[in-house]
């Protein structure tokens, strides 16, 4: 059975886990392992949701928002070995009720990787006129 709970101050075996999960995202690599830099992601959402099988995180996602009228979406990673049971869609559906009954109106994110079709049913829909940038070094 899953469990969805949202984590507020990560022990070291969670901070070690959500590395993990990052690296298995092939957002980060092994020379990222920060310790402080985990903990501090976690404290600065505006939510961050896992979902555990027993004691093992085996999903995260999380909101970043100005906590008033404006909010993100992102990180929501599976670990491969849990993908396609419905837990990503769960942990998107869990953020958004987080963030509406928090009084949040808009919601946005950044699908990656070709991962749009998996938020339309979601109710995510492309934003018109708009292009995702990123501020190079």
């Amino acid at each position: 059975m899953i469990e969805y709970t949202f984590l507020e101050t990560p022990t070291q075996r969670e901070i070690t886990r959500l590395t993990e999960l990052y690296r298995h995202a092939g957002w980060w690599t092994d020379d990222a392992d920060n310790p402080s830099l985990v903990a501090g992601i976690v404290a600065g959402s505006h939510c961050f949701l896992v979902a555990r099988q027993a004691v093992t995180i085996v999903a995260m996602g999380r909101a970043i928002s100005d906590r008033i009228s404006d909010a993100y979406i992102q990180d929501v990673t599976v670990d491969p070995a849990f993908r396609g049971r419905g837990i990503g869609s769960r942990m998107v559906t869990e953020l958004v009720v987080r963030l509406e009954a928090d009084g949040i109106g808009w919601i946005g994110l950044i699908a990656e990787r070709k991962t749009h079709p998996f938020y339309r049913p979601l109710g995510f829909s492309p934003m018109a006129d708009s292009v995702p940038m990123l501020k190079t070094l």
